[in-house]
């Protein structure tokens, strides 16, 4: 797979072509084939890049996030066996992450016994998401009692008085990255369920992060904050995620579409271009990992999800565009990421990514992590919809 140096607007159908061909004939067999574990159930965290599965701890969100990937997979037209591939995930995930309580635990040692740490919001987002996304693509109303007996759990017991929910409660407890992905979920099951608690939900978060997680007057969002949501003291409160500007694009211009909501429509524009304006490395040309308030560089490594959510996001504003210039614009930018992208595909065993560019324009070398099988597939499955 090679890369060419220039794209545009008119190179995307081609990329795209080549991305969905990636996805179908290698990522979805390889990580089913090898990334499913036969033999004590699920999915490994990751396989190294000469095709061999890495054992150690399981982390629940990529147990979720594989369950999310094989879903997809089935609606892009992968003939694959997706839909054993999203019951072998559902089976192992409900019988080993589910608490008695009706949270998931957030990982499992390599024994089998759950790491006993308050459940993190963002594990529970992700089962939400998972649980939605296997609905829709199976129509097993069974998944739905699961999923809102998290979200009753979620308002009881980790209620924010200044909203939201605490998020790693063992660590930084107040975080917008779960509250990110609370919003997809909620979301996802808005389109699947009719129960009216999922739009609540999803306006709940998406009006909390448009007026405390975006600094007021400014373009960009921050990831930690104190418990009344003004930013955390020190370097921790000033730092800004290009990845995340482009992932809450994505959502609020969703959102904001569903709801008729302009301003959320317009926040979305101003989040996507702090990304696309501050984030991307014109040397590299990919996302970095994360910029400071002053939107000067903190750490220049640029990570694969960073780049699929912003070809996510740029697709999704493309798609929404009226005036045409402006959409050629987005799809450009789309064609870049896409470009992007398809660097960290490049691997001995068709199927795997590299995860972490380095600065200096090198490679980490370690094995792929399962957990960016949902940042690529969700990506793609925008790149397969749109004209």
């Amino acid at each position: 797979m090679t890369v060419d140096d220039h794209v545009s607007d008119a190179d995307l159908p081609d990329l795209r072509e080549r991305l969905l061909q990636w996805l179908l004939a290698d990522a979805l067999p390889t990580w089913w084939e090898i990334g499913a574990d036969r033999t004590a159930g699920g999915f490994h965290e990751a396989i190294d890049l000469s095709g061999r599965p890495v054992l150690g701890e399981r982390r629940a969100r990529v147990q979720a996030r594989q369950i999310f990937s094989y879903a997809v997979g089935g609606g892009l037209g992968w003939s694959g066996p997706w839909q054993h591939a999203v019951g072998h995930g559902l089976d192992y995930y409900l019988d080993r992450y589910r608490r008695a309580d009706g949270l998931f635990w957030n990982a499992l040692a390599r024994d089998g016994r759950p790491v006993e740490k308050a459940p993190h919001l963002y594990e529970q987002a992700f089962a939400l998401l998972a649980l939605a996304t296997a609905t829709g693509a199976t129509a097993d109303r069974a998944l739905e009692p699961i999923a809102v007996t998290i979200v009753e759990r979620l308002l009881a017991e980790r209620r924010n008085p200044a909203g939201g929910f605490t998020g790693f409660v063992d660590d930084a407890v107040y975080q917008s990255d779960p509250h990110m992905h609370l919003l997809e979920a909620a979301l996802a099951w808005d389109q699947v369920a009719p129960d009216p608690r999922w739009r609540a939900l999803a306006d709940e978060v998406a009006e909390l992060g448009m007026r405390r997680f975006v600094v007021p007057g400014g373009g960009h969002l921050l990831e930690y904050f104190n418990a009344d949501w003004s930013p955390a003291a020190g370097l921790a409160g000033r730092l800004v995620w290009p990845g995340h500007q482009f992932e809450w694009a994505g959502l609020l211009e969703r959102w904001g579409r569903a709801r008729g909501r302009d301003d959320a429509r317009r926040m979305a524009r101003r989040l996507y271009r702090t990304g696309a304006d501050h984030g991307i490395d014109p040397v590299r040309s990919v996302a970095v990992f994360e910029l400071l308030d002053d939107m000067s560089v903190h750490d220049a490594k640029a990570r694969l999800w960073s780049q699929t959510e912003w070809l996510k996001a740029a697709l999704i504003l493309a798609n929404a565009e009226e005036d045409a210039e402006v959409r050629s614009a987005y799809r450009s930018d789309a064609a870049s990421a896409a470009r992007a992208l398809l660097r960290y595909l490049e691997t001995p065993l068709p199927g795997l990514w590299r995860d972490k560019l380095a600065g200096d324009g090198t490679w980490v070398e370690e094995p792929a992590p399962g957990s960016s099988f949902y940042h690529i597939i969700d990506a793609l499955r925008v790149l397969a919809a749109s004209p």
